[in-house]
């Protein structure tokens, strides 16, 4: 029977040294699975919020306790850096360490782009009102050209034409 001022024991299951292996598209669950993994390593390392700040420091690293609280309470990836010192702070080795960094890197990259496909891509999706407004400007300037070809072709001419025409022929 262990007292309760006794560190704890290490689970046996996994290793929770060992980071969780990445996996193969990053969204919100696989976030939240990651920093649900930091928090176990928090309660496998025994050390409270403060002892954190202190081996962290004793380690060379910055983290504040407030820090490494309100980074286990979230289930948003940390900072790289904040990360390191989280992970040298629960007494995690440098191999296992780049390992938790490498698939933090992995889940903060996202998902890696789709691979181009040889079909054609659909046409976009028309919003049914711009059709008709494009089809009015249209008409306009169909209507428009067409006016001014009439007014050309059946000799309309404007008063100030006339008057010019009336004042010239009055001349010799």
């Amino acid at each position: 029977m262990t007292s309760p001022m006794s560190p704890p024991t290490p689970p046996t299951s996994p290793d929770p040294l060992t980071p969780p292996a990445p996996p193969h598209a990053a969204s919100p669950a696989a976030e939240a699975a990651f920093m649900a993994e930091l928090r176990r390593l928090k309660a496998w390392s025994g050390l409270s919020y403060r002892e954190v700040e202190r081996a962290a420091a004793a380690a060379g690293e910055v983290l504040p306790y407030s820090t490494a609280a309100t980074m286990l309470r979230k289930d948003r990836l940390p900072r790289e850096a904040v990360l390191v010192a989280y992970l040298v702070a629960c007494g995690v080795d440098a191999d296992d360490t780049r390992r938790w960094v490498a698939a933090r890197r992995e889940l903060a990259a996202g998902p890696p782009p789709p691979a181009p496909t040889a079909e054609r891509p659909l046409p976009p999706v028309r919003n049914g009102r711009q059709r008709p407004r494009l089809m009015l400007a249209g008409l306009a300037a169909a209507v428009a050209v067409l006016v001014g070809a009439g007014a050309v072709a059946t000799g309309a001419t404007t008063v100030q034409e006339e008057q010019q025409t009336a004042g010239l022929a009055g001349q010799p």
